[in-house]
């Protein structure tokens, strides 16, 4: 039975790296790719303003709910593999931790500072160059975040793909003295 559980999130959380990473590529190479062309004049087709008519999170959102329960259930249902195996089940999840904490921390507020110039607020920064390197950095650093993804999905394609500890000897190995002689 966990060796089935296991494998069903690691489906699920393979689709799920695979759809956002997909929407990600799409994400930076056009929409991305069209803000970012020549800060700050092209912050004006930031995503959210009354001129898009849908919300990138409305995508992003779900697929990384999925990813993360499935993600996390894959590594909590195959928690009694050996350790080698193991470790392909933790990598998934905590590049997802790693991704959302970064985005958390780092890009709400740089979208926030972004948005703020493309709305010409009054205290938003104003120096053309300053603008220029925010917009290069955040591109950098969104390309860490897929750089983050590939390293999820290859660790859950790679769990997926080897064949399934038999976790009645790896229990034996863990504890010696329940053998039975």
């Amino acid at each position: 039975m966990r060796m089935r559980l296991t494998r069903f999130f690691l489906w699920i959380s393979v689709i799920a790296w695979g759809i956002l990473l997909g929407g990600k590529l799409f994400d930076l190479r056009v929409l991305v790719g069209a803000w970012s062309a020549s800060p700050p004049d092209s912050l004006s087709l930031l995503p959210y303003g009354s001129h898009w008519p849908v919300d990138t999170g409305e995508y992003f959102f779900p697929s990384s709910v999925a990813l993360l329960i499935c993600s996390f259930g894959a590594l909590l249902a195959g928690w009694s593999t050996p350790p080698r195996y193991r470790a392909w089940l933790a990598l998934p999840p905590l590049m997802m931790l790693a991704t959302l904490a970064f985005t958390i921390l780092w890009f709400w507020p740089q979208n926030a500072a972004l948005w703020a110039i493309a709305q010409g607020a009054p205290t938003a920064e104003s120096d053309p160059a300053i603008v220029r390197h925010m917009v290069q950095t955040w591109v950098a650093f969104d390309w860490l975040r897929v750089a983050m993804g590939f390293v999820g999905l290859i660790a859950a394609v790679k769990a997926i793909s080897v064949p399934f500890p038999d976790l009645t000897n790896s229990a034996d190995q863990h504890h010696p003295q329940q053998q039975v002689a």
